[in-house]
């Protein structure tokens, strides 16, 4: 897969697209992914997506932006794991939210990416003020030479798949639930880090997970299964148990911190990239009295997480 960032400027390759912020990308943004390489294969095209960084709701009111499900990369890594050739990273600023949606079609979708196929959501905007949508889409394409497609919204019986659903299902815990709406579990993916060793003090030695950003979609103590702690086996799984929080036991206000101790595991992992995927939610953090009283709960949490694996029949020692 080619990432190209900025706004495009000369096309080399004509371009099936799809544009959207796919954060997440839930079931509903694999069908319109699975659609748009469809299309592409038919009319001998370049699958290519188009997304924003940051989400424009990030530029235009951060106070009330949607929590990420998925950073930047974490995106791009789903992105090319379902075969996507080409991803458009366009930096969405206040010029680019100025450009006007005729601009928009003759500068970015014609010229820079010489679309001939574009699929939209039904509720798909663009343009300064959001003065674009489909009819716009449809009624220049005969003019600048594409195809204009809907998808409509993608359900499982009668609920909406979208990032709203999944955010919804984090925060109160519903790994199920959000399983369900990706179609895997999930994740958040970091390098390690260096934090302040007091796991190891206790005798619960973790690994602390770089976060992208400082508002993760969910919080608490979860049983997790993590990848990327060994470079030649990439698909290899360990086993642990994970704290996501502030930790109000040690820090009065404490940034959000991913913590994972990994179970009969001592290797050196400062560095690795990993993927943390969240299976179950134990408990909700707590603030408790002292080091110690921490120390006999994460005892606690640790039994209680292996004892999940082993009825899951995924831990077998």
């Amino acid at each position: 897969m080619r990432v190209f960032r900025g706004t495009p400027v000369q096309a080399k390759d004509s371009t099936a697209l799809t544009i959207g912020n796919f954060d997440g990308v839930h079931l509903g943004h694999q069908a319109m992914l699975a659609r748009l390489k469809e299309a592409a294969t038919r009319l001998g095209l370049v699958s290519c997506v188009m997304i924003f960084e940051p989400h424009p709701r990030e530029l235009f009111t951060p106070d009330q932006a949607p929590t990420r499900l998925t950073s930047l990369r974490e995106k791009l890594e789903l992105l090319a794991e379902l075969c996507i050739e080409r991803v458009q990273v366009c930096h969405f600023d206040f010029d680019f939210a100025s450009i006007s949606a005729e601009d928009f079609i003759v500068r970015i979708l014609k010229r820079g990416l010489a679309v001939r196929w574009i699929l939209v959501g039904d509720d798909f905007r663009f343009g300064a003020h959001r003065t674009g949508d489909c009819d716009m889409l449809k009624t220049s394409s005969v003019q600048h030479g594409f195809e204009v497609a809907e998808m409509p919204s993608y359900t499982l019986g009668d609920l909406r798949v979208s990032s709203t659903a999944v955010r919804e299902a984090l925060v109160t815990g519903n790994l199920k639930l959000a399983k369900l709406l990706l179609g895997r579990f999930y994740s958040i993916s970091g390098r390690v880090v260096e934090g302040d060793k007091l796991g190891k003090k206790i005798g619960y030695p973790t690994a602390n997970i770089q976060l992208r950003h400082n508002r993760p979609p969910l919080s608490g103590i979860f049983v997790v299964k993590v990848y990327g702690t060994d470079k030649l086996s990439p698909r290899e799984a360990v086993y642990g148990v994970a704290s996501l929080g502030v930790r109000p036991t040690v820090h009065k206000d404490g940034k959000p911190v991913l913590e994972v101790h990994l179970f009969d595991f001592e290797r050196e992992i400062y560095g690795c990239h990993l993927r943390v995927d969240f299976l179950h939610k134990l408990r909700d953090e707590e603030k408790y009295p002292n080091l110690a009283t921490l120390a006999r709960q994460i005892g606690r949490d640790v039994k209680n997480a292996k004892n999940y694996f082993l009825k899951s029949s995924l831990l077998v020692n």
